[in-house]
């Protein structure tokens, strides 16, 4: 049948399931626009702005593992997507995101709103394409959506000029060839079974990529066979309950007393699904000191990007898995097990503080519950990953390669359009809102239920806590003014909201918000003087290496 270029955009993304996009029109991308309206197929979501509108699709993907769509028009359109596209290159996030271009017969020539969006993106994306021919617009859009898919996720673009959207093309129901799975080489898994039988003090840290491959249950069958500990990285949170007796807690920069020590006492480590970057490692040599590394990852590329490892094997990450579970054999920790219950627990760990008893309370209102939380990126943060004890995958959902402000709130509202049977609240430092918290406008145009809760603490706080740990509290750039009022603010947009002050105000607060079928915003106000520790037990010296040595 003969279809635009916009009709065959629409009919590709209906052959993957897309039903839901979100996205920011333009002069260069409205015939894409006019045919979406014209399907009836696709809801699209008209965001505050572009970078909402990425973070969105980001949240929907990592909520379901699906790709997230979304939508912008040429020049200052597309070039508000960068933030949102490393975002989730560096977590490994499947997203497409469709672009306007000028017509094809002005690319080069400055026209109005041209940029060269496949040149800026490049490095920040999996892949990318500027359609010329009209003819192959679907079988690029099919390709797309594969490699956003396949191997290690990562988002794709792709730049649609005005007259390719127009054009008059024959369209054609088809599907791709199925890319063949990479398989584990069986010898080095025989090997690494063997080392994982001859280990004394073994320990699993599981990272983003088990998430990415729902593989947290292979990992989990594993570690219980073995009975060994296991440790998470910020994007791991939830692949293993933290309720399980097994899970330690977080490792790395923030990470708990039990799991770094565990980590520098281990003598054989298995990596599932991390990339051992600075915020795990500190200095890579000390880490791998006297231990043994196995290292399973999708990507060829990150065996011994980072560290060196012993053994490195890449391929399905699930089947891998499932090798090693039948080629191990469950031998006695007790002596390793008796070493790490002296260690500090959890509970006791990461501070007395103020700030973590906020967290800490929201744990018996969420438990056992549906639910699906996102945070920006600061001092909330590191005790959202602390203090809150998230049961399964895709319930927690943070920025973490790229540590991007701001990304909390759109995310939540992607994430609830993706799965709305879920609660879904987003943690956002009060730093962090002021810069995507116009996405209240979105929440309110389409009723969407996102609880969000802002930690108010008049300051860029991890900034603040930074310069006193390191720059003698020379402070610069970090106080916000004490005259925001955030629940007035979501009251402009028609939203309803309270403020907390008290730990078991906030639980109180979040019970009654997911009773109710629309957005609710709660205001938690904290001193100033909160800090994240380790940084402030270990002390500017020994911060650096405090993820790889505890001393409490």
């Amino acid at each position: 049948m003969k279809l635009t270029g916009a009709e065959i955009m629409v009919k590709c993304l209906a052959e993957e399931g897309v039903n839901t996009i979100f996205g920011y029109p333009g002069g260069a991308i409205l015939p894409f626009y006019d045919a979406i309206r014209e399907s009836g197929t696709i809801q699209h979501i008209l965001t505050a702005h572009e970078q909402g509108a990425a973070h969105a699709a980001d949240g929907y993907a990592r909520a379901t593992g699906k790709i997230g769509v979304c939508v912008a028009t040429s020049g200052p359109g597309a070039t508000n997507l960068v933030t949102g596209l490393a975002t989730a290159f560096l977590d490994s996030i499947p997203v497409i995101a469709f672009t306007g271009q000028v017509n094809r017969g002005l690319i080069g020539h400055d026209a109005f709103q041209e940029v060269d969006i496949t040149s800026i993106t490049m490095p920040i994306t999996k892949h990318n394409f500027l359609v010329k021919d009209p003819e192959n617009l679907a079988q690029t859009i099919r390709l797309a959506i594969q490699i956003a898919k396949t191997g290690r996720p990562g988002p794709v673009l792709i730049d649609v000029p005005r007259d390719v959207q127009t054009a008059v093309v024959e369209y054609t129901v088809d599907k791709l060839r199925p890319v063949r799975e990479v398989m584990p080489d069986q010898k080095l898994v025989d090997k690494a079974c063997e080392v994982i039988n001859n280990a004394k003090r073994p320990v699993m840290i599981v990272g983003g990529g088990v998430i990415n491959a729902n593989g947290e249950y292979d990992a989990m069958h594993l570690c219980e066979k073995l009975h060994i500990p296991v440790v998470s990285t910020l994007m791991g949170i939830g692949a293993i309950s933290a309720y399980r007796s097994l899970f330690l807690g977080l490792t790395g920069l923030h990470g708990h007393a039990k799991a770094n020590n565990a980590v520098r006492e281990a003598d054989v480590i298995l990596a599932v699904g991390t990339r051992f970057n600075d915020r795990v490692t500190g200095d890579a040599k000390n880490y791998t000191e006297g231990k043994h590394i196995i290292h399973l990852d999708i990507d060829p590329a990150e065996v011994d990007k980072n560290v060196s490892t012993g053994l490195g094997i890449n391929g399905n990450m699930n089947i891998t898995l499932n090798l090693l579970e039948k080629g191990t054999t469950a031998h006695n920790l007790d002596e390793w097990w008796d070493l790490i219950k002296t260690w500090p627990s959890n509970d006791e760990d990461c501070g007395s503080a103020e700030a973590p008893a906020f967290f800490k309370a929201l744990n018996p209102v969420i438990k056992d519950k549906d639910y699906i939380i996102t945070t920006d990126v600061g001092q909330h943060q590191m005790w959202a990953a602390q203090n809150l004890r998230i049961q399964f995958a895709r319930q927690f959902l943070s920025s973490g390669g790229l540590g991007t402000m701001g990304f909390g709130l759109p995310a939540a509202m992607g994430a609830k359009l993706a799965r709305p049977e879920a609660k879904v609240m987003s943690i956002s430092g009060d730093g962090g809102f002021k810069m995507t918290g116009s996405e209240l406008f979105t929440l309110a145009q389409y009723n969407i239920p996102v609880i969000a809760i802002v930690i108010n603490n008049t300051g860029l706080g991890m900034i603040r806590q930074l310069q006193t740990v390191f720059f003698k509290e020379r402070f610069i750039a970090c106080e916000l003014p004490p005259c925001t009022d955030f629940v007035k603010y979501a009251g402009a947009f028609g939203i309803a909201g309270e403020h907390v002050t008290t730990p078991e105000g906030l639980a109180t607060a979040v019970e009654k918000a997911m009773e109710l079928n629309a957005p609710y915003l709660i205001e938690v106000n904290i001193g100033r003087d909160n800090m994240v520790e380790p940084m402030v037990a270990s002390g500017p010296d020994k911060y650096i290496n405090s993820y790889v040595k505890f001393d409490k």
